[in-house]
Protein backbone atom coordinates (compact mmCIF):
# COMPACT_ATOMS: atom_id res chain seq x y z
CA UNK A 1 0.00 0.00 0.00
CA UNK A 2 2.89 2.50 0.26
CA UNK A 3 4.21 4.88 -2.51
CA UNK A 4 7.37 5.65 -3.35
CA UNK A 5 6.42 9.36 -2.30
CA UNK A 6 7.55 10.48 0.83
CA UNK A 7 4.41 12.16 1.59
CA UNK A 8 1.70 10.86 3.90
CA UNK A 9 -1.65 11.14 3.54
CA UNK A 10 -4.03 11.48 6.45
CA UNK A 11 -7.69 10.39 6.36
CA UNK A 12 -8.93 11.93 8.88
CA UNK A 13 -12.35 11.20 10.28
CA UNK A 14 -14.96 12.71 13.19
CA UNK A 15 -16.16 9.77 15.55
CA UNK A 16 -19.57 8.62 15.32
CA UNK A 17 -22.70 10.32 16.45
CA UNK A 18 -23.26 9.86 20.12
CA UNK A 19 -26.30 10.87 22.48
CA UNK A 20 -24.95 14.51 23.09
CA UNK A 21 -24.34 14.90 19.53
CA UNK A 22 -27.69 14.04 18.55
CA UNK A 23 -29.51 16.79 20.82
CA UNK A 24 -26.15 19.15 20.05
CA UNK A 25 -24.59 19.20 22.87
CA UNK A 26 -20.97 19.89 23.69
CA UNK A 27 -19.17 16.52 24.30
CA UNK A 28 -15.56 17.32 24.93
CA UNK A 29 -13.80 15.44 27.67
CA UNK A 30 -16.51 14.11 28.67
CA UNK A 31 -16.95 10.01 27.92
CA UNK A 32 -19.91 9.81 25.87
CA UNK A 33 -21.26 6.51 24.10
CA UNK A 34 -21.99 6.29 20.47
CA UNK A 35 -25.54 6.04 19.47
CA UNK A 36 -27.21 3.06 17.40
CA UNK A 37 -26.71 5.79 14.48
CA UNK A 38 -23.21 6.24 15.77
CA UNK A 39 -22.18 2.70 15.41
CA UNK A 40 -24.23 2.37 12.24
CA UNK A 41 -21.56 4.96 10.69
CA UNK A 42 -18.81 3.20 12.61
CA UNK A 43 -19.36 0.35 10.28
CA UNK A 44 -19.99 2.71 6.77
CA UNK A 45 -16.49 4.09 7.83
CA UNK A 46 -15.18 0.26 8.29
CA UNK A 47 -16.23 -0.38 4.65
CA UNK A 48 -15.05 2.71 3.39
CA UNK A 49 -11.78 1.42 4.73
CA UNK A 50 -11.93 -2.00 3.12
CA UNK A 51 -12.33 0.05 -0.33
CA UNK A 52 -9.62 2.16 0.26
CA UNK A 53 -7.28 0.45 2.30
CA UNK A 54 -4.83 2.23 4.78
CA UNK A 55 -1.68 1.45 6.23
CA UNK A 56 -2.24 2.48 10.21
CA UNK A 57 -4.92 3.45 12.15
CA UNK A 58 -4.78 5.74 14.89
CA UNK A 59 -7.57 7.14 17.58
CA UNK A 60 -7.87 9.70 20.14
CA UNK A 61 -7.74 7.71 23.72
CA UNK A 62 -12.27 8.96 23.85
CA UNK A 63 -14.13 5.45 23.79
CA UNK A 64 -16.48 7.29 21.01
CA UNK A 65 -13.24 7.65 19.05
CA UNK A 66 -11.97 4.40 19.41
CA UNK A 67 -15.56 2.40 18.88
CA UNK A 68 -15.55 4.53 15.77
CA UNK A 69 -12.27 3.05 14.00
CA UNK A 70 -13.21 -0.29 15.40
CA UNK A 71 -14.45 -1.92 12.46
CA UNK A 72 -11.65 -0.34 9.70
CA UNK A 73 -9.12 -2.25 12.19
CA UNK A 74 -11.61 -5.19 11.86
CA UNK A 75 -11.66 -5.53 8.59
CA UNK A 76 -7.97 -4.37 8.05
CA UNK A 77 -6.50 -6.61 10.57
CA UNK A 78 -5.02 -3.37 12.14
CA UNK A 79 -4.42 -2.93 15.72
CA UNK A 80 -4.87 0.84 16.53
CA UNK A 81 -2.65 3.35 18.18
CA UNK A 82 -3.85 5.51 20.30
CA UNK A 83 -2.68 9.49 20.61
CA UNK A 84 -3.90 11.50 23.70
CA UNK A 85 -3.57 14.81 22.31
CA UNK A 86 -6.07 14.11 19.72
CA UNK A 87 -8.57 14.13 22.20
CA UNK A 88 -11.00 16.43 21.89
CA UNK A 89 -11.26 20.12 23.50
CA UNK A 90 -12.33 20.79 26.98
CA UNK A 91 -15.88 22.76 26.55
CA UNK A 92 -15.45 23.62 30.44
CA UNK A 93 -19.03 25.06 31.58
CA UNK A 94 -20.68 23.58 28.33
CA UNK A 95 -19.57 20.06 28.21
CA UNK A 96 -23.18 18.35 28.03
CA UNK A 97 -25.21 21.60 27.41
CA UNK A 98 -25.93 23.32 24.26
CA UNK A 99 -25.43 26.83 22.65
CA UNK A 100 -28.98 28.07 23.05
CA UNK A 101 -29.04 27.29 26.71
CA UNK A 102 -26.00 28.86 27.51
CA UNK A 103 -26.78 31.75 25.51
CA UNK A 104 -30.24 32.57 27.31
CA UNK A 105 -28.51 32.60 30.92
CA UNK A 106 -25.24 34.89 29.25
CA UNK A 107 -26.03 36.46 26.09
CA UNK A 108 -23.41 38.78 25.73
CA UNK A 109 -20.81 35.86 26.12
CA UNK A 110 -21.89 33.63 23.85
CA UNK A 111 -22.50 36.52 21.42
CA UNK A 112 -18.71 37.19 22.25
CA UNK A 113 -18.59 33.24 21.19
CA UNK A 114 -20.78 33.37 18.14
CA UNK A 115 -17.81 36.34 16.50
CA UNK A 116 -14.58 34.93 17.72
CA UNK A 117 -14.45 31.14 19.56
CA UNK A 118 -10.97 31.35 20.14
CA UNK A 119 -10.48 34.97 21.72
CA UNK A 120 -13.90 34.61 23.31
CA UNK A 121 -14.26 30.59 24.44
CA UNK A 122 -16.25 29.64 26.78
CA UNK A 123 -16.32 29.84 30.66
CA UNK A 124 -13.61 27.47 31.64
CA UNK A 125 -13.09 25.83 28.61
CA UNK A 126 -9.81 24.78 26.63
CA UNK A 127 -7.95 27.48 25.19
CA UNK A 128 -8.15 26.97 21.64
CA UNK A 129 -4.86 27.30 20.60
CA UNK A 130 -3.50 25.11 23.26
CA UNK A 131 -5.72 22.75 21.41
CA UNK A 132 -5.07 23.39 18.04
CA UNK A 133 -0.99 23.30 19.16
CA UNK A 134 -1.37 19.56 20.63
CA UNK A 135 -3.55 18.06 17.91
CA UNK A 136 -1.32 19.62 15.06
CA UNK A 137 1.64 17.97 16.82
CA UNK A 138 0.22 15.00 17.00
CA UNK A 139 -0.69 15.10 13.36
CA UNK A 140 2.90 16.02 12.38
CA UNK A 141 4.33 13.27 14.82
CA UNK A 142 1.54 10.69 13.00
CA UNK A 143 3.09 11.84 9.64
CA UNK A 144 6.66 11.55 10.50
CA UNK A 145 5.94 8.12 11.51
CA UNK A 146 4.28 7.19 8.20
CA UNK A 147 6.20 8.56 5.71
CA UNK A 148 4.64 7.19 2.17
CA UNK A 149 1.82 5.50 3.77
CA UNK A 150 -2.08 6.25 4.26
CA UNK A 151 -3.08 6.45 7.67
CA UNK A 152 -6.92 6.96 9.17
CA UNK A 153 -7.00 9.40 12.21
CA UNK A 154 -10.53 9.09 14.15
CA UNK A 155 -10.50 11.68 16.36
CA UNK A 156 -13.14 14.71 17.25
CA UNK A 157 -14.88 18.01 15.14
CA UNK A 158 -13.61 20.93 17.14
CA UNK A 159 -10.22 19.82 17.33
CA UNK A 160 -10.02 18.63 13.73
CA UNK A 161 -11.61 21.85 12.95
CA UNK A 162 -8.79 23.61 14.61
CA UNK A 163 -6.23 21.57 13.34
CA UNK A 164 -7.36 22.37 9.30
CA UNK A 165 -7.23 25.99 10.44
CA UNK A 166 -3.51 25.35 11.93
CA UNK A 167 -2.42 22.98 9.12
CA UNK A 168 -4.15 25.64 6.22
CA UNK A 169 -2.85 28.67 7.16
CA UNK A 170 -6.48 29.63 8.21
CA UNK A 171 -6.88 31.97 11.02
CA UNK A 172 -8.27 29.81 14.36
CA UNK A 173 -10.94 32.48 14.73
CA UNK A 174 -12.88 31.58 11.85
CA UNK A 175 -13.01 27.72 12.19
CA UNK A 176 -16.87 27.62 13.07
CA UNK A 177 -17.05 29.95 9.97
CA UNK A 178 -15.32 28.36 7.09
CA UNK A 179 -15.42 25.24 8.86
CA UNK A 180 -18.82 24.76 10.47
CA UNK A 181 -18.94 20.71 10.93
CA UNK A 182 -17.39 18.09 9.99
CA UNK A 183 -20.04 14.88 9.58
CA UNK A 184 -19.50 12.10 11.60
CA UNK A 185 -17.60 9.77 10.18
CA UNK A 186 -16.70 11.76 7.15
CA UNK A 187 -13.66 12.29 5.97
CA UNK A 188 -11.01 14.95 5.09
CA UNK A 189 -7.33 13.84 2.73
CA UNK A 190 -4.67 16.05 3.70
CA UNK A 191 -1.90 15.21 2.41
CA UNK A 192 1.22 16.32 4.42
CA UNK A 193 5.14 16.59 3.21
CA UNK A 194 7.98 18.54 4.83
CA UNK A 195 6.21 19.74 7.50
CA UNK A 196 3.94 21.68 5.24
CA UNK A 197 0.14 20.46 4.41
CA UNK A 198 -2.19 20.23 1.00
CA UNK A 199 -6.00 19.45 1.36
CA UNK A 200 -7.41 17.01 -1.02
CA UNK A 201 -11.24 16.74 -0.27
CA UNK A 202 -13.18 17.80 2.59
CA UNK A 203 -15.78 15.95 4.92
CA UNK A 204 -16.75 13.53 2.26
CA UNK A 205 -19.58 10.69 3.73
CA UNK A 206 -18.85 7.23 3.31
CA UNK A 207 -21.47 5.44 1.58
CA UNK A 208 -24.06 4.07 4.20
Amino acid sequence: MSTTSRSTTLLLARHGQTVWHAENRYAGVSDVPLTDEGRAQAEALGRWAAAHPVDAIWTSTVSRAVATAEPACRVLGLVPQREPALRECDFGVLEGRTLAEFEAENPVRAKAFRADPVSYPFPEAEDPRTAAARGTRALRHIAAAHPGERVLVVAHNTLLRLVLCSALSIPLGEYRRVLPSLGNAAVTELRVEDGSAALLSLNVPCAP
